[in-house]
C-alpha cells in the first residue's frame, strides 16, 4: 500500500519515515519529496508498504501525531491524477 504524509518538517529524511513505519511493518521504499531546483523538501512524503494490514495500522496509528516537531497527516495515498499539459502564452 503506498501511504501519503503530509506536514513533514523540512528537515524529515527518508531514513526517518522508514524508521517511524518500520514499527508497524516491512517498509518495502521511503520518499521524501523535493523541489527540483533547490533540492529542498516540499514538505510531504510516501511509503510503500507491501502488507496492506500493516500499512492500516500505521496509518490509524501515526495520523495526526508529531513526527520531528510538526503533526503529520498519514492516509492512503490516492492514485496521481492526469494534468492537462500547460499551454505557453509566448
Amino acid at each position: 500500500m503506498n501511504i501519503y504524509i503530509g506536514n513533514l518538517d523540512y528537515s524529515v529524511t527518508e531514513a526517518d519515515l522508514s524508521r517511524a513505519f518500520g514499527e508497524f511493518g516491512n517498509v518495502s521504499s521511503s520518499n521524501v519529496i523535493t523541489d527540483k531546483f533547490t533540492g529542498r523538501s516540499k514538505g510531504f512524503g510516501f511509503v510503500e508498504m507491501p502488507n496492506s494490514s500493516e500499512a492500516t495500522e500505521a496509518i490509524s496509528a501515526l495520523n495526526d501525531t508529531d513526527l520531528n516537531g510538526r503533526t503529520i497527516k498519514v492516509n492512503e495515498a490516492k492514485p496521481r491524477e492526469e494534468r492537462p499539459a500547460s499551454r505557453s502564452r509566448y
